[in-house]
């Protein structure tokens, strides 16, 4: 598909930020953004990167009953050099309608997906701070537009992305958070929309993230929704044991978000001969071993964050500490290696990166 570039006048355009130090995550957008249709018995119509303004929706439009939608995040970097790259957003595209066919939606073609961000990102490519800790983060989303009351799938949709500069996800940046064990409230089960990236599985975790917050905690540790045992995602972002030279992280079973970042990071630390186990961990059991000394490490990995170390864990009103408290050595050599590939300073082995041209 061709895609159209409808140009934003310079009166109409945004003031860009002057202090890259400040920019905060997701708070700033840029001028741009590209917008495609799905229309029953058409497909994908209407291609265009146009001026980043809100839609005009009608109220009975079935995203705002029925809760169709589904999105993505990735980001673009600046090099030094001036190179602009994108890390595997082929993977976005396919996680992208991996949600879609589960909410019965329209998949997006990968060519149409990466393409249009890659067009979208150069056209604003001055928009990507150059800072430390920043970067262009990418929001691919999809939403069901047709005006009806009545629960089917939707015979309209609009495909969109827009950009926002952003800094480090959480205002301590790269330091260790505090996190608690959510044993009440359960973020999905088996047989639901665990894995699909769909804004219902996040408005659904708002209160125990709220809750965990009144608490003094930064995030919430899920455990699973049938046994309330067995560990599962933290936050938004997937979770990370280290027994020594052994990564331990939950199985993709279904129930949790198959995560670009955390496929990185399972194939960055075999890279550095480190063993991987796969398997369900006991809550109960991951505490004994947290006092005994046996897990040495634990982070979280994500788009928004890259990898976040944890530095406490608590669970029915136990806190206890992991390792020294402070950033364990897989973790730091983790998240320097992936964020040193984004950024260009660290060879990228594994074919990684797309450059925009």
């Amino acid at each position: 598909m061709e895609i159209k570039i409808v140009p934003v006048s310079e009166g109409e355009k945004k003031a860009k930020y002057t202090d890259e130090s400040q920019l905060g995550f997701g708070t700033k957008f840029t001028d741009y953004m590209l917008l495609v249709e799905w229309k029953a018995g058409q497909g994908w119509v209407d291609g265009r990167i146009k001026k980043n303004e809100p839609f005009q929706i009608d109220p009975a439009a079935m995203v705002l009953h029925y809760a169709q939608e589904i999105f993505e995040g990735l980001k673009a970097y600046k090099w030094k050099d001036g190179t602009v790259a994108l890390f595997r957003p082929e993977m976005n595209a396919r996680r992208f309608n991996h949600s879609a066919e589960r909410l019965c939606m329209p998949e997006v073609p990968e060519e149409l997906f990466v393409q249009g961000i890659e067009q979208l990102v150069s056209l604003e490519r001055d928009w990507i701070p150059k800072a430390e800790g920043t970067s262009l983060y990418i929001r691919p989303t999809m939403i069901a537009m047709e005006p009806h009351v009545g629960i089917k799938p939707s015979d309209h949709y609009y495909f969109y992305v827009i950009l926002s500069p952003v800094g480090a996800y959480y205002a301590k940046g790269f330091n260790p958070v505090s996190i608690m064990v959510e044993d009440k409230y359960v973020r999905a089960v088996p047989g639901g929309t665990g894995e699909a990236k769909t804004g219902g599985n996040y408005a659904g975790s708002l209160k125990a993230g709220l809750e965990a917050k009144k608490k003094g905690f930064d995030q919430v540790l899920w455990l699973d929704g049938v046994h309330k045992r067995y560990i599962e995602e933290v936050g938004s972002m997937n979770m990370f044991f280290a027994y020594g030279d052994t990564i331990v992280t939950a199985p993709l079973e279904g129930t949790i978000l198959h995560g670009i970042t955390r496929d990185s990071v399972l194939t960055l630390a075999k890279s550095m001969n480190l063993k991987i186990e796969e398997r369900r961990l006991d809550v109960n059991d991951l505490m004994k071993d947290l006092k005994s000394g046996k897990i040495t490490e634990a982070f979280g990995s994500g788009t928004a964050a890259v990898v976040t170390p944890v530095g406490t864990l608590s669970y029915a009103g136990e806190s206890v500490q992991v390792g020294d408290g402070g950033v364990g050595r897989h973790t730091q050599t983790l998240y320097d290696t992936l964020t040193g590939i984004q950024t260009g300073k660290v060879e990228d082995k594994f074919g990684w990166i797309r450059k925009v041209k």
